[in-house]
């Protein structure tokens, strides 16, 4: 049972592009006690673990800033703001369902916040779960009907639905509101590419560069855009004109890498995933690009070696441990291979994912 290499397809690039660019991070919202039916002592401990987690949070200890402001919740458990920051720190480390649960509770208190509709609507954008998204982004825009931000998050989930018309839509709000948002540009000329359509794309994307002259992203959404047309001189001065602005942004080579990927380039595509993986180790995603081409390139020692960071990134992905355990059995590896198929097998049956865990099952019996 060979690995099935991962593909880029235009629309798939194109989708990877608009998660890249996506839609503001939202911001954090500071709590701050309500000093309400509590005595006195656990009014001043509240203080002093809201000013503890503040600390935390500045420093970037997500964790430990959970856990204090858990800690205050208790104490102040109708006090939406706390609930927010909460789901603001468990998105900002990619706990996504965690975030959405704290969102829901500050909203439940707070009905009226736009803000933390925002903020539950990019939550459930990133788990991809685009239709419980739009509607907590309209929740958004019917509290605030200039939030800009939410806009561009329907804009993003929209585009990713097939349904560009309100995409366009959405985005057509934002410049309406704000005529200067190079954001709601840049993601217009990547949903025209991701529909075929990359020569009206670059209107768009010109203008996005226009009025914001350092983005890299919008450098790099030009570059596929040009490439598309078949333009290679004007999509490179655009990629290098991206790494000038951003050297050090690897998701700026992420994309790249996908782009040559997409059309065909493979070294071009694995020096960016290589650079891209360098600039950012914990970067799973480009691991994982290299150690496909390299399968590709049948150089397994190399695919052995980016699977390993992936899967140490990524402990819960069984396909990252079937492709470790393919690449070890091509190097005769047996008995490492072996365990790296038994824990795919494993993620793939704690998944509910039968037909491949019995896949691998079989492969595992073949070996042995």
């Amino acid at each position: 049972m060979a690995v099935k290499l991962i593909t880029q397809k235009p629309t798939v690039l194109i989708l990877s592009l608009l998660l890249l660019m996506s839609v503001p991070v939202p911001q954090v919202a500071h709590a701050q006690s309500s000093f309400s039916n509590r005595n006195k002592q656990e009014n001043e401990r509240l203080t002093e673990l809201l000013k503890e987690g503040r600390k935390l949070v500045d420093a970037g200890n997500y964790p430990e800033a959970i856990a204090i402001y858990q800690q205050a919740a208790e104490l102040d458990s109708k006090n939406a703001r706390i609930f927010s920051g909460i789901g603001y720190l468990q998105a900002r480390q990619g706990n996504f369902s965690a975030a959405v649960n704290s969102y829901q509770q500050a909203i439940a208190l707070d009905p009226k916040n736009a803000d933390f509709h925002y903020a539950l609507g990019y939550s459930l954008a990133s788990m991809n779960r685009n239709e419980e998204a739009i509607l907590a982004y309209q929740g958004a825009t019917r509290l605030n009907p200039r939030h800009v931000n939410a806009y561009l998050g329907l804009g993003v989930v929209f585009a990713r639905l097939d349904r560009y018309s309100d995409a366009a839509n959405a985005y057509r709000r934002v410049t309406a509101i704000e005529p200067r948002n190079a954001r709601a540009f840049e993601l217009m000329g990547a949903m025209l590419i991701q529909q075929d359509r990359p020569r009206e794309a670059i209107d768009p994307l010109k203008q996005a560069i226009r009025l914001s002259p350092r983005s890299g992203s919008a450098y790099v959404t030009l570059g596929a855009a040009w490439l598309s047309i078949g333009n290679l001189a004007e999509g490179l001065a655009a990629f290098q004109q991206a790494a000038r602005l951003e050297p050090r942004n690897a998701a700026i080579y992420l994309q790249m890498g996908k782009i040559w990927q997409a059309k065909g380039r493979t070294e071009d595509a694995l020096r960016a995933y290589q650079r891209a993986a360098s600039l950012q180790p914990s970067l799973a995603e480009a691991q994982l690009a290299q150690g496909d081409i390299y399968i590709q390139k049948k150089d397994y020692l190399g695919a052995i070696i980016s699977y390993r960071q992936y899967v140490s990134l990524q402990p819960n992905d069984p396909d990252g441990y079937y492709k470790l355990g393919d690449a070890l059995k091509q190097r005769d590896r047996k008995r490492e291979a072996i365990d790296a198929f038994k824990q795919a097998r494993q993620l793939y049956e704690r998944q509910g994912k039968s037909d491949r865990a019995k896949e691998v099952e079989k492969l595992i019996r073949e070996i042995d």
